[in-house]
């Protein structure tokens, strides 16, 4: 019963400013696997991740290459505690970042035709419902999978 007016009396989530999409370097990408038959190499650059203290969203630059060389560059977000993503802006090749006009949450266990984002928090990205400790722990983990910092 006390835990339901606690509940009740908590105030409800809301998201952090958003800073602006990073600098993204395709040299720095650390990759991780999406799906073993994916026609699409996934990375992040681990310059770009930031986990906001305020909000517990991780946010990111994701690059999606495939065989010709075509990149999708994606600025998302990580809600690890609701297991939603939501994308930011996509980067263009003739100019800068085009922000997403009204961007929207949306399931990571969804019918989506793309996993990246289940296969990123899973990859490092998330502890289950709640980020991975620090910046430097998710890049651990991406970049070893089967490698766990302890401090």
């Amino acid at each position: 019963m006390a835990w339901a007016q606690f509940a009740a009396e908590e105030p409800e989530w809301k998201e952090s400013e958003v800073p602006l999409p990073p600098l993204v370097e395709m040299s720095r990408l650390v990759n991780f696997e999406v799906s073993p038959n994916a026609s699409l190499v996934y990375g992040v650059d681990p310059v770009s991740i930031s986990i906001s203290k305020s909000d517990g969203v991780v946010r990111y630059v994701v690059v999606a290459s495939n065989a010709t060389g075509a990149r999708n560059v994606m600025y998302e977000g990580i809600r690890c505690a609701t297991g939603e993503f939501k994308t930011y802006a996509r980067y263009s090749s003739e100019g800068p970042w085009n922000m997403v006009n009204k961007p929207q949450w949306q399931t990571m266990f969804g019918n989506m035709p793309s996993k990246h984002a289940l296969r990123l928090a899973a990859a490092g990205v998330c502890d289950n419902a709640v980020p991975t400790a620090s910046v430097r722990e998710i890049v651990s983990r991406l970049k070893n999978p089967n490698f766990r910092i302890t401090n």
